[in-house]
Protein backbone atom coordinates (compact mmCIF):
# COMPACT_ATOMS: atom_id res chain seq x y z
CA UNK A 1 0.00 0.00 0.00
CA UNK A 2 1.19 3.50 -0.85
CA UNK A 3 2.14 5.58 2.20
CA UNK A 4 2.30 9.36 2.35
CA UNK A 5 4.48 10.96 5.01
CA UNK A 6 4.12 14.69 5.68
CA UNK A 7 5.73 16.96 8.26
CA UNK A 8 4.68 20.39 9.52
CA UNK A 9 6.37 22.93 11.81
CA UNK A 10 5.10 24.27 15.10
CA UNK A 11 4.67 28.01 15.67
CA UNK A 12 5.40 30.87 18.04
CA UNK A 13 3.54 34.16 18.04
CA UNK A 14 5.85 37.18 17.95
CA UNK A 15 3.35 40.08 18.00
CA UNK A 16 -0.41 40.54 17.94
CA UNK A 17 -2.00 37.89 20.19
CA UNK A 18 -5.77 38.15 20.74
CA UNK A 19 -6.26 41.26 18.59
CA UNK A 20 -5.74 38.96 15.58
CA UNK A 21 -9.09 37.32 16.39
CA UNK A 22 -10.75 40.66 15.56
CA UNK A 23 -9.54 41.28 12.02
CA UNK A 24 -6.22 42.74 13.16
CA UNK A 25 -2.74 41.67 11.98
CA UNK A 26 -0.19 39.58 13.83
CA UNK A 27 3.34 38.30 13.22
CA UNK A 28 3.92 34.57 13.68
CA UNK A 29 7.00 32.39 13.14
CA UNK A 30 7.21 28.69 12.31
CA UNK A 31 9.57 26.73 14.59
CA UNK A 32 11.78 23.77 13.76
CA UNK A 33 9.96 21.39 16.13
CA UNK A 34 8.02 19.34 13.59
CA UNK A 35 4.93 17.12 13.63
CA UNK A 36 4.67 14.08 11.36
CA UNK A 37 1.60 12.46 9.79
CA UNK A 38 1.72 9.14 7.91
CA UNK A 39 -1.34 8.00 5.95
CA UNK A 40 -2.21 4.93 3.89
CA UNK A 41 -5.42 3.43 2.46
CA UNK A 42 -7.12 0.39 4.01
CA UNK A 43 -9.50 -2.11 2.40
CA UNK A 44 -11.80 -2.12 5.43
CA UNK A 45 -14.26 0.78 5.79
CA UNK A 46 -12.72 2.15 8.97
CA UNK A 47 -10.03 4.50 10.21
CA UNK A 48 -7.26 3.33 12.48
CA UNK A 49 -5.33 6.04 14.30
CA UNK A 50 -2.07 5.68 16.17
CA UNK A 51 -1.28 8.86 18.09
CA UNK A 52 1.07 7.98 20.96
CA UNK A 53 1.76 11.66 21.61
CA UNK A 54 -1.79 12.04 22.95
CA UNK A 55 -2.01 8.59 24.51
CA UNK A 56 -3.82 6.77 21.69
CA UNK A 57 -2.01 3.64 20.53
CA UNK A 58 -4.72 1.98 18.49
CA UNK A 59 -7.96 3.90 17.94
CA UNK A 60 -10.43 2.28 15.57
CA UNK A 61 -13.69 3.69 14.22
CA UNK A 62 -15.90 2.68 11.30
CA UNK A 63 -16.49 5.24 8.56
CA UNK A 64 -20.22 5.20 9.39
CA UNK A 65 -19.43 6.40 12.91
CA UNK A 66 -17.28 9.33 11.79
CA UNK A 67 -18.61 12.68 12.91
CA UNK A 68 -20.46 11.14 15.83
CA UNK A 69 -20.06 11.90 19.51
CA UNK A 70 -17.48 10.67 22.02
CA UNK A 71 -14.41 11.40 19.93
CA UNK A 72 -11.30 11.30 22.14
CA UNK A 73 -9.96 14.82 22.66
CA UNK A 74 -6.57 13.95 21.19
CA UNK A 75 -7.93 13.11 17.73
CA UNK A 76 -10.83 15.54 17.31
CA UNK A 77 -8.86 17.40 14.64
CA UNK A 78 -7.87 14.15 12.89
CA UNK A 79 -11.47 12.99 12.63
CA UNK A 80 -12.70 16.45 11.59
CA UNK A 81 -10.15 16.56 8.73
CA UNK A 82 -11.18 13.10 7.49
CA UNK A 83 -14.91 13.95 7.69
CA UNK A 84 -14.49 17.21 5.82
CA UNK A 85 -12.28 15.59 3.18
CA UNK A 86 -14.82 12.85 2.38
CA UNK A 87 -17.74 15.31 2.48
CA UNK A 88 -15.94 17.37 -0.16
CA UNK A 89 -14.55 14.56 -2.32
CA UNK A 90 -17.19 11.86 -2.19
CA UNK A 91 -17.05 8.23 -1.08
CA UNK A 92 -15.12 7.34 2.05
CA UNK A 93 -12.10 5.09 2.08
CA UNK A 94 -10.54 3.12 4.91
CA UNK A 95 -7.44 4.84 6.31
CA UNK A 96 -4.58 4.15 8.67
CA UNK A 97 -3.27 7.38 10.18
CA UNK A 98 -0.20 7.70 12.36
CA UNK A 99 0.87 10.92 14.05
CA UNK A 100 4.29 11.53 15.56
CA UNK A 101 5.12 14.50 17.75
CA UNK A 102 8.66 15.77 17.51
CA UNK A 103 7.50 18.16 20.22
CA UNK A 104 5.15 17.57 23.13
CA UNK A 105 1.66 19.02 22.58
CA UNK A 106 1.86 20.60 26.06
CA UNK A 107 4.42 23.16 24.86
CA UNK A 108 1.99 25.42 23.02
CA UNK A 109 3.70 25.15 19.63
CA UNK A 110 0.38 24.67 17.82
CA UNK A 111 0.17 20.87 17.58
CA UNK A 112 -3.56 20.96 16.65
CA UNK A 113 -2.95 23.19 13.64
CA UNK A 114 0.17 21.22 12.69
CA UNK A 115 -1.68 17.90 12.58
CA UNK A 116 -4.64 19.49 10.76
CA UNK A 117 -2.41 20.89 8.00
CA UNK A 118 -0.27 17.75 7.83
CA UNK A 119 -3.21 15.36 7.52
CA UNK A 120 -5.08 17.56 5.02
CA UNK A 121 -1.96 17.79 2.84
CA UNK A 122 -1.35 14.03 3.12
CA UNK A 123 -4.93 13.11 2.15
CA UNK A 124 -4.91 15.35 -0.93
CA UNK A 125 -1.58 13.79 -1.94
CA UNK A 126 -2.76 10.22 -1.24
CA UNK A 127 -5.90 10.64 -3.36
CA UNK A 128 -4.03 12.69 -6.00
CA UNK A 129 -6.28 15.74 -5.66
CA UNK A 130 -4.68 19.03 -6.63
CA UNK A 131 -5.17 21.90 -4.21
CA UNK A 132 -3.58 25.35 -4.03
CA UNK A 133 -1.92 26.63 -0.85
CA UNK A 134 -4.74 29.13 -0.26
CA UNK A 135 -7.38 26.43 -0.79
CA UNK A 136 -5.53 24.19 1.66
CA UNK A 137 -5.43 27.04 4.19
CA UNK A 138 -9.19 27.59 3.81
CA UNK A 139 -9.84 23.85 4.19
CA UNK A 140 -7.79 23.65 7.42
CA UNK A 141 -9.12 26.89 8.87
CA UNK A 142 -12.66 25.58 8.42
CA UNK A 143 -11.69 22.43 10.37
CA UNK A 144 -10.24 24.50 13.23
CA UNK A 145 -13.39 26.62 13.50
CA UNK A 146 -15.56 23.50 13.41
CA UNK A 147 -13.63 21.87 16.28
CA UNK A 148 -12.76 24.90 18.44
CA UNK A 149 -15.51 27.34 17.53
CA UNK A 150 -12.96 30.19 17.69
CA UNK A 151 -9.60 30.99 16.16
CA UNK A 152 -7.90 33.33 13.71
CA UNK A 153 -5.96 30.78 11.64
CA UNK A 154 -2.46 32.18 12.23
CA UNK A 155 -1.23 28.80 13.52
CA UNK A 156 -2.63 27.10 10.40
CA UNK A 157 -0.78 29.63 8.21
CA UNK A 158 2.50 29.06 10.07
CA UNK A 159 2.22 25.27 9.66
CA UNK A 160 1.38 25.63 5.97
CA UNK A 161 3.69 28.41 4.77
CA UNK A 162 6.52 28.38 7.33
CA UNK A 163 8.95 31.26 7.80
CA UNK A 164 7.93 34.49 9.53
CA UNK A 165 4.47 35.72 8.50
CA UNK A 166 2.49 38.92 8.69
CA UNK A 167 -1.05 37.55 8.98
CA UNK A 168 -4.56 39.02 9.11
CA UNK A 169 -7.52 37.11 10.60
CA UNK A 170 -8.87 34.28 8.46
CA UNK A 171 -6.03 34.56 5.96
CA UNK A 172 -7.26 37.87 4.51
CA UNK A 173 -3.59 38.72 4.14
CA UNK A 174 -0.62 36.35 4.44
CA UNK A 175 2.76 37.93 3.74
CA UNK A 176 6.09 36.15 4.23
CA UNK A 177 8.64 38.54 5.76
CA UNK A 178 12.32 38.38 4.79
CA UNK A 179 13.86 37.72 8.19
CA UNK A 180 17.34 36.15 8.18
CA UNK A 181 17.65 35.47 11.90
CA UNK A 182 15.78 35.92 15.16
CA UNK A 183 18.06 36.00 18.21
CA UNK A 184 15.61 34.70 20.78
CA UNK A 185 15.31 32.56 23.88
CA UNK A 186 12.02 30.71 24.40
CA UNK A 187 10.83 29.80 27.88
CA UNK A 188 8.03 27.40 28.83
CA UNK A 189 6.10 28.04 32.06
CA UNK A 190 5.21 24.42 32.73
CA UNK A 191 1.51 25.28 32.49
CA UNK A 192 -0.64 24.21 29.53
CA UNK A 193 -2.76 27.14 28.28
CA UNK A 194 -6.44 26.73 27.43
CA UNK A 195 -6.61 28.83 24.25
CA UNK A 196 -10.40 28.70 23.54
CA UNK A 197 -11.20 29.70 27.13
CA UNK A 198 -8.77 32.63 27.05
CA UNK A 199 -10.13 33.81 23.68
CA UNK A 200 -13.67 33.73 25.09
CA UNK A 201 -12.47 35.54 28.24
CA UNK A 202 -11.16 38.41 26.09
CA UNK A 203 -14.39 38.37 24.04
CA UNK A 204 -16.41 38.83 27.24
CA UNK A 205 -14.12 41.67 28.32
CA UNK A 206 -14.65 43.29 24.93
CA UNK A 207 -18.41 42.94 25.30
CA UNK A 208 -18.33 44.63 28.72
CA UNK A 209 -15.75 47.33 27.87
CA UNK A 210 -15.75 47.76 24.08
CA UNK A 211 -14.10 51.21 24.04
CA UNK A 212 -11.20 50.16 26.28
CA UNK A 213 -10.51 46.86 24.49
CA UNK A 214 -10.77 48.38 21.02
CA UNK A 215 -8.17 50.97 22.09
CA UNK A 216 -5.86 48.15 23.25
CA UNK A 217 -6.31 46.33 19.93
CA UNK A 218 -5.53 49.56 18.06
CA UNK A 219 -2.30 50.00 20.04
CA UNK A 220 -1.29 46.36 19.42
CA UNK A 221 -1.97 46.80 15.69
CA UNK A 222 0.32 49.85 15.67
CA UNK A 223 3.05 47.70 17.30
CA UNK A 224 2.56 44.85 14.78
CA UNK A 225 2.84 47.21 11.81
CA UNK A 226 6.03 48.79 13.20
CA UNK A 227 7.51 45.32 13.86
CA UNK A 228 6.68 44.30 10.29
CA UNK A 229 9.05 47.02 9.03
CA UNK A 230 11.78 46.49 11.64
CA UNK A 231 12.08 42.68 11.53
CA UNK A 232 13.60 42.47 8.01
CA UNK A 233 16.03 45.24 9.03
CA UNK A 234 17.19 43.35 12.13
CA UNK A 235 16.68 46.33 14.44
CA UNK A 236 16.66 44.33 17.65
CA UNK A 237 16.70 47.17 20.21
CA UNK A 238 13.64 48.81 18.66
CA UNK A 239 11.93 45.43 18.33
CA UNK A 240 12.71 44.67 21.98
CA UNK A 241 10.93 47.86 23.03
CA UNK A 242 7.94 46.87 20.89
CA UNK A 243 7.84 43.46 22.60
CA UNK A 244 7.74 45.13 26.01
CA UNK A 245 4.92 47.43 24.86
CA UNK A 246 2.96 44.49 23.42
CA UNK A 247 3.36 42.65 26.74
CA UNK A 248 1.99 45.64 28.67
CA UNK A 249 -1.16 45.63 26.56
CA UNK A 250 -1.54 41.85 26.94
CA UNK A 251 -1.25 42.35 30.69
CA UNK A 252 -4.09 44.90 30.43
CA UNK A 253 -6.18 42.24 28.68
CA UNK A 254 -5.65 39.98 31.70
CA UNK A 255 -4.07 37.09 29.76
CA UNK A 256 -0.64 37.09 31.38
CA UNK A 257 0.09 35.10 34.55
CA UNK A 258 2.31 35.21 37.63
CA UNK A 259 4.66 32.66 36.06
CA UNK A 260 4.90 34.51 32.74
CA UNK A 261 5.40 37.88 34.47
CA UNK A 262 8.23 36.51 36.60
CA UNK A 263 10.04 34.89 33.67
CA UNK A 264 9.67 38.07 31.61
CA UNK A 265 10.94 40.25 34.46
CA UNK A 266 14.08 38.20 35.14
CA UNK A 267 14.91 37.83 31.45
CA UNK A 268 14.96 41.63 31.03
CA UNK A 269 17.08 42.01 34.18
CA UNK A 270 19.52 39.42 32.78
CA UNK A 271 20.08 41.42 29.58
CA UNK A 272 17.15 40.74 27.28
CA UNK A 273 16.22 43.54 24.86
CA UNK A 274 12.53 42.79 25.22
CA UNK A 275 10.21 39.98 26.31
CA UNK A 276 6.57 38.99 26.15
CA UNK A 277 4.24 36.05 26.39
CA UNK A 278 3.76 34.12 23.15
CA UNK A 279 0.34 32.68 22.37
CA UNK A 280 -2.95 32.84 24.22
CA UNK A 281 -1.32 33.47 27.61
CA UNK A 282 -2.25 32.02 30.98
CA UNK A 283 0.78 29.72 30.67
CA UNK A 284 2.60 28.13 27.72
CA UNK A 285 5.51 30.18 26.39
CA UNK A 286 7.31 33.48 26.61
CA UNK A 287 9.93 34.83 24.23
CA UNK A 288 12.95 37.05 24.80
CA UNK A 289 14.78 39.04 22.14
CA UNK A 290 18.39 38.90 23.24
CA UNK A 291 21.91 39.59 21.99
CA UNK A 292 24.02 36.45 21.53
CA UNK A 293 26.36 37.56 24.34
CA UNK A 294 23.51 37.67 26.87
CA UNK A 295 21.74 34.51 25.69
CA UNK A 296 23.25 32.21 28.33
CA UNK A 297 22.52 34.54 31.26
CA UNK A 298 18.93 35.04 30.09
CA UNK A 299 18.39 31.29 29.72
CA UNK A 300 19.78 30.70 33.22
CA UNK A 301 17.53 33.40 34.69
CA UNK A 302 14.44 31.80 33.13
CA UNK A 303 15.37 28.40 34.59
CA UNK A 304 16.00 29.89 38.05
CA UNK A 305 12.53 31.49 37.83
CA UNK A 306 11.03 28.01 37.28
CA UNK A 307 10.79 28.00 33.50
CA UNK A 308 12.08 25.50 30.97
CA UNK A 309 14.24 26.84 28.14
CA UNK A 310 13.16 25.43 24.78
CA UNK A 311 15.78 24.80 22.12
CA UNK A 312 13.99 25.94 18.99
CA UNK A 313 14.90 27.83 15.85
CA UNK A 314 12.42 30.22 14.30
CA UNK A 315 11.57 30.67 10.63
CA UNK A 316 11.34 26.95 9.77
CA UNK A 317 10.10 25.52 6.46
CA UNK A 318 6.35 24.99 6.12
CA UNK A 319 4.48 21.74 5.36
CA UNK A 320 6.43 19.29 3.22
CA UNK A 321 6.13 15.77 1.88
CA UNK A 322 8.88 13.55 3.29
CA UNK A 323 10.56 10.76 1.36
Amino acid sequence: MKKIRVSTPGKLMLFGEHSVVYNKPCIVAAVDQRFEVIVEKLEKQEIIVEAPGVGLKFYRRSLKELGGKRVPKGIRFVEAVVCQFFEKHGDGQGLRIETRNHFDSKYGFGSSAAVTVGLAKALHELFEIKISEKELFDFCYKVVLKVQGVGSGFDVAAALFGGVLYFVTGGKRILKLKVNKLPMVVGYTGIKADTPTLVRQVAELKRQHPKKINKIFKEITFIVDKAKKLLPQGKWKELGKLMNENQEWLHELGVSSVELDKMIEVSIEAGGEGAKLSGAGGGDNMIVLVDKREKESVAKAIEVAGGEVMKVKLGAEGVRIEQ
